[in-house]
């Protein structure tokens, strides 16, 4: 994966099972799963072929409120989202944009790097805890 502005980490478990971790993390820590969306199923319903591929969207107000705050259209990349998806090889990833890149695709000001910076911080932990391997 070249591109920085997106992160992606191998996942241990299916597309559902990663996604269903994650969930359950969020959740633990406060935050609000907005959506699930199974890209795959809706194009399965119109009989196209996709691979695994769900997203979901999460987050609070403390933490996306200040971002849009400084710069309204940040709103485009809120609330958060992170992508379960299946490679040509059976391999399952989870890629999620850092609240850094989102910072710097709007031009976020000085005075929000503290709530980017733990937004960072705890995406890392999320998706990580997603993707681990069972103890």
């Amino acid at each position: 994966m070249t591109d920085q502005s997106v992160i992606t980490l191998a996942s241990h478990h299916d597309v559902a099972t990663t996604l269903d971790r994650l969930a359950s993390i969020v959740t633990e820590k406060g935050l609000t799963v907005f959506a699930r969306i199974n890209h795959a199923g809706g194009a399965h319903r119109v009989g196209l072929d996709l691979r695994s591929t769900e997203l979901l969207l999460f987050g609070r107000p403390e933490g996306g409120t200040p971002l849009m705050q400084d710069h309204q259209l940040a709103a485009l990349d809120l609330p958060l989202r992170a992508l379960g998806w299946e490679d040509e090889t059976g391999q399952v990833w989870l890629s999620y944009h850092p609240a850094s890149a989102i910072a710097a695709r709007h031009g976020l000001g000085d005075a929000v790097q503290p709530v980017i910076e733990k937004l960072d911080q705890a995406l890392a932990a999320f998706c990580a805890g997603a993707v681990a391997a069972d103890p």
